[in-house]
């Protein structure tokens, strides 16, 4: 656990970037601090590891004052991942990973086995590792600054706006990983970020701060949403917050309909239907075609692969959005598996959207009518 206590940091000259901020951040959760330019979120994780002093107040860690423990032995056990990866140059991918372990005594064995482990955890091919940072992309050398930070097995992780530096496909596919490393090991994690996107989807709880350092608010995502504290908060979060919600509502049984579909390389049989859905061997949906622009078999450039593609056991903003998003106005469910399962179109979501507020009578009543 990470507690501030009414902590402020004054630079000379009187310029304040944290103003009496308190707030405790859950073990094994993850904290996300938002907010605009100026607003002392940077400042505010580098006072856990006293990378910065604070000018008054406390920062403890697990109870214990973080001023009473050494700089070094503090540092070691932190992980620590900034914005461009902040790698050794003149290092192999390898030899980075295994950077604090070494610094811990670990053996070299020992240490090499460790990173290889990590670099594959997080996504990497085993060749990278005997390359240099340089010989990497952006997306791969973030993958490295995460694999580095947990080489330590460090119970706490500080993370500087690791993923905006990327394109945005890129930063989702980190955004999964980190997530999918976090379900299996539970770190406790400040995370900075001023993409309010990006906060939601990561943070378990949301500290929310204005210009000059001061908490706005603070809370689960879902309530953020929801229930802003002030304009300040309402503005920040967006106009659009409604519809953002609604990825926290889990999907109910959506009325799929069986979609007529053509596997990549066969010809398309019913050239009077407006578009169809191409897949593959497995039945994995790959996109879209329209069947009066083909006129032989369906090959990858005749695909329009506008339009996400849903889970069944995810969110009613994720069925809503294949929906609004597919070029044929009908969303591709998939289950977790990735195989087609039907699709559904936009109306039909937001009658669940309407049922979920009534009350249980009449959404009963409303979702047999769907089903019928």
């Amino acid at each position: 656990m990470i507690r501030f206590d009414n902590v402020t940091k004054q630079y000379p000259g009187g310029t304040v970037a944290v103003d009496d901020l308190s707030l405790t951040a859950p073990t094994g959760r993850i904290t996300v601090f938002v907010g605009p330019s100026g607003c002392g979120k940077t400042t505010s994780l580098r006072m856990i590891n006293r990378m910065i002093e604070p000018t008054t107040g406390t920062i403890s860690l697990d109870g214990q004052d973080t001023a009473t423990m050494n700089e070094a032995e503090l540092r070691r056990g932190i992980g620590y991942v900034i914005q461009h990866a902040g790698l050794f140059p003149h290092r192999t991918v390898l030899d980075n990973v295994g950077t604090v372990p070494r610094l811990l005594g670990w053996d070299k064995k020992e240490t090499r086995e460790r990173s290889r482990e990590l670099l594959a955890r997080v996504g990497l091919a085993p060749e990278l590792a005997d390359r240099y940072p340089s010989q990497l992309s952006g997306g791969q050398q973030q993958r490295v600054g995460v694999a580095r930070a947990l080489a330590a097995d460090p119970p706490v992780m500080l993370m500087d706006e690791p993923f905006s530096a990327v394109d945005p496909v890129v930063r989702e596919q980190l955004q999964d990983v980190f997530l999918d490393l976090q379900g299996e090991l539970g770190k406790t994690i400040i995370f900075v970020t001023h993409d309010i996107d990006e906060a939601i989807k990561l943070g378990d709880q949301v500290a929310v701060l204005r210009v000059g350092g001061k908490l706005a608010q603070i809370s689960d995502p879902a309530y953020l949403l929801a229930h802003p504290v002030d304009d300040f908060v309402a503005d920040f979060v967006g106009r659009d917050r409604g519809y953002r919600s609604l990825q926290f509502q889990p999907t109910p049984r959506l009325p799929l309909a069986n979609e007529r579909t053509v596997v990549l390389g066969e010809s398309v049989a019913d050239l009077s239907v407006p578009w169809v859905l191409v897949v593959d061997d497995a039945h994995r949906p790959l996109g879209w075609v329209e069947p009066s622009r083909i006129d032989a078999e369906v090959r990858t450039e005749h695909l329009h692969r506008g339009g996400t593609v849903a889970r069944a056991s995810g969110s009613l903003r994720g069925a809503l959005d294949a929906a609004l998003s597919s070029p044929s106005r009908r969303g591709v469910i998939v289950d977790d598996s990735g195989e087609l399962v039907g699709t559904v179109r936009a109306h039909e979501v937001l009658s669940l959207i309407e049922a979920a507020d009534r009350p249980d009578e009449d959404r009963a009543s409303a979702l047999a009518e769907e089903g019928s």
